[in-house]
């Protein structure tokens, strides 16, 4: 008999986990082919920021699909006017600040590194420079700009002029100083590394140096914007403007989507440099502008910073269990042993979907819609998980 795991290894390539096969989702639960169901506590890597079926996100999808999908970029459309519009006004960008519409995170990097590559050559200046820990993508100018061997190696050569320093203000202080730098990506918390906020006072400062020294500050907002840190944008937390940002993720809260912001007179862009067939479609942009307005209109954002506080108080204490960072609902969940796959794989035994993306945190990143009875549903599951790793691992559980 044939399983849908053979179809798999037979049809598609060899490149992503398979831990199930989903058919359905409603909230913040989703069904397997067997009919198990699981708690997403993962939610699509910090996309679904609505859940499953969401009756917005589906209405939007439905109207728009019925009436005009896709018209490529030769052509404005209504829908995308508006969600450019939307989007500068929820990030501060001013009358002055551009939008331009791809169809992921990486996409929207790649934007990105055209963009300081056009002020390199504006400039004279010629690096870029990208953070230890860093994750921006797999296309080859994102995976560039991600220092992890086993992702870059494979690939090389990679695209020159491109350095990583290590995440401290000294280490930008130096690399900034012989004014050779075009651009600094950042990401205010970094999500593939087991959710590293940047230390206290770094984005400021990387905003005061590269004011200063001529380059832009592009930051990185695929995983933590959107609301997922309980901020629209987690810049904004800090009180600065960088001069470009980059989207995915919860933009449309499944249906694919990235952008790229600029702020102020940073758009070097001309007609000819950079353009995508499907991004921004009418389809996409209607998505995402009923998404955001769901999160506005709704409060989510309060939302998301109650539930985040729950859920870390949730887990204090337990066995395994050292510590949580992150904000609102992107959480690492630090443990005291390399076991997060375990944990991970206890988990969605239990029906929980959580992820590990170090061998010691595990991540959540659940809709925003999350109330009570999800975070009571999300405590036992992954206590019991919790449980059953730390009983085979006694002396890291104490």
């Amino acid at each position: 008999m044939t399983t849908w795991q053979d179809e798999a290894s037979r049809d598609l390539l060899n490149l992503g986990g398979r831990l199930a096969l989903l058919v359905r989702g409603e909230g913040s639960h989703v069904w397997d082919a067997d009919g198990v169901r699981y708690l997403d506590f993962l939610g699509g890597i910090a996309v679904n920021a609505l859940g499953h079926a969401h009756p917005v996100f589906v209405d939007a999808a439905a109207k728009q699909a019925a009436t005009l999908a896709h018209v490529s970029n030769y052509f404005a459309t209504p829908q995308q006017l508006e969600l450019a519009a939307r989007l500068k006004r929820l990030a501060g960008a001013g009358q002055s600040g551009h939008v331009f519409f791809a169809n992921s995170g990486s996409e929207a990097n790649e934007t990105a590194i055209k963009l300081a590559r056009l002020h390199a050559h504006k400039t004279g200046k010629k690096t870029i420079l990208s953070l230890a820990g860093a994750f921006h993508g797999r296309t080859m100018g994102s995976l560039s700009l991600t220092p992890k061997p086993a992702y870059q190696d494979p690939f090389r050569p990679l695209l020159p002029d491109v350095a990583h320093i290590e995440v401290t203000v000294e280490a930008l202080e130096r690399a900034l100083a012989d004014d050779t730098v075009a651009a600094l990506f950042v990401e205010p918390i970094q999500g593939e590394a087991g959710v590293v906020p940047l230390p206290d006072g770094f984005l400021r400062r990387a905003r005061e140096l590269t004011t200063e020294h001529g380059a832009l500050l592009i930051v990185d907002e695929v995983q933590t914007g959107v609301g997922r840190t309980g901020e629209w944008f987690a810049f904004q937390r800090e009180g600065i403007i960088p001069d470009a940002m980059s989207l995915a993720k919860g933009i449309a809260a499944g249906f694919p989507l990235g952008a790229l912001v600029t702020f102020g007179e940073n758009d070097l862009f001309y007609p000819g440099t950079h353009n995508s067939t499907f991004g921004g479609n009418p389809l996409a942009t209607a998505v995402g502008n009923a998404v955001l307005a769901e999160i506005e209109n709704t409060d989510l954002l309060a939302n998301v910073t109650t539930r985040g506080t729950q859920l870390r108080n949730a887990v204090r204490g337990v066995p395994l269990v050292t510590g949580t960072r992150g904000a609102g609902l992107l959480i690492g969940i630090t443990l005291s042993a390399p076991v997060a796959a375990d944990v991970r794989d206890a988990a969605q035994r239990r029906g929980l979907i959580v992820n590990a993306p170090t061998a010691d945190v595990i991540r959540i990143a659940p809709a925003y819609t999350i109330g009570d009875a999800e975070v009571d549903e999300f405590t036992t599951l992954f206590t019991a998980a919790l449980a059953e790793v730390a009983a085979s691992h006694p002396k890291e559980s104490k």
